[in-house]
């Protein structure tokens, strides 16, 4: 899954308009405009399409958790530049601190996107990669945790491209 595919399902999902995306990235220290926004947003094969590089991405769900749950004050200087590395357990440990979602809210979401997970199944995702028990959150699952939001917070079922 890309970060631009990424992205525009966590727009619809939570309905976030373009100012607030461009406040969002705001909030982590990274400024982009209403036009690069769009770019962003656009699907491949359009034009003026830009890619999402894993930096951006990173800025919006430090944002997107800056904005829904507030700035931690206690971080010192930590709005520097962040990590190229984001893996999508990365991504689902940032919307699970973003949406401040517990083990239950995360098997729910899971459940109305038609899986069912285990909370052992579901710590596996959160441990650190050298742990025994770590297992890597692939593109499918994290679709479906997307479309599960979806569910949630618009009460509708998306279109799978």
């Amino acid at each position: 899954m890309n970060n631009n595919d990424i992205l525009r399902r966590l727009r619809y999902a939570l309905d976030i308009s373009n100012p607030a995306m461009v406040e969002i990235f705001k909030l982590s220290g990274c400024s982009i405009e209403q036009p690069t926004l769009i770019k962003f947003l656009k699907k491949e094969d359009e034009e003026d399409y830009i890619e999402c590089s894993n930096p951006l991405m990173t800025f919006f769900l430090d944002g997107l958790i800056a904005h829904r749950r507030g700035k931690r004050e206690s971080a010192g200087g930590s709005a520097g530049k962040p990590d190229s590395t984001l893996s999508n357990n990365t991504i689902l440990k940032k919307l699970r601190i973003a949406l401040d979602f517990k083990e239950d809210d995360m098997i729910a979401v899971m459940k109305l996107a038609g899986i069912v997970i285990s909370k052992s199944e579901l710590s596996a995702l959160f441990r650190n990669q050298g742990h025994k028990n770590f297992k890597e959150c692939g593109d499918q699952f994290l679709r479906n945790f997307l479309k599960g939001l979806t569910i949630r917070y618009r009460n509708t079922n998306p279109i799978d491209d």
